[in-house]
């Protein structure tokens, strides 16, 4: 019995192989990923730093500035709709060349116990098909 599987499972490995090379290349599809992270600071007065970053398939890195979410009376919802805007215009940059977000991971930070200072950061994970490669 033992015989008859051994034999059986070369003879698969046999065929698949003659099957792969039937003198048409073999083609492999693989994914390109860029992530985008949204940075944005918690601190009241302007005194935070916020940034849009883009990572792109090759590594190489965008960093543009955003507008803090609070000013020295409170929340800026005038600067929030600047970063939404800024945000959704380069998600659609992004779509309209083939990406496709995988995936968004919203993260919070706060400094120290009072709840003053902290970030918002969101990392949103874009991914989109490479040219094919052929294979020898």
């Amino acid at each position: 019995m033992k015989k008859f599987i051994t034999t059986l499972v070369f003879a698969l490995m046999i065929s698949c192989c003659l099957y792969a090379q039937d003198g048409k290349p073999v083609t492999a599809t693989t994914k390109e990923f860029m992530q985008i992270n949204t940075v944005e600071s918690v601190l009241a007065g302007g005194l935070g730093r916020s940034r849009l970053i883009v990572t792109n398939p090759d590594g190489s890195q965008t960093d543009t500035d955003l507008e803090n979410l609070f000013s020295m009376t409170g929340i800026n919802f005038k600067n929030i709709k600047e970063n939404e805007n800024k945000l959704v215009k380069l998600l659609k940059k992004y779509t309209d060349e083939g990406w496709k977000l995988e995936h968004v991971t919203p993260l919070t930070l706060s400094q120290n116990d009072t709840g003053s200072g902290g970030i918002f950061m969101t990392r949103y994970l874009l991914s989109k098909e490479a040219a094919p490669k052929e294979k020898a």
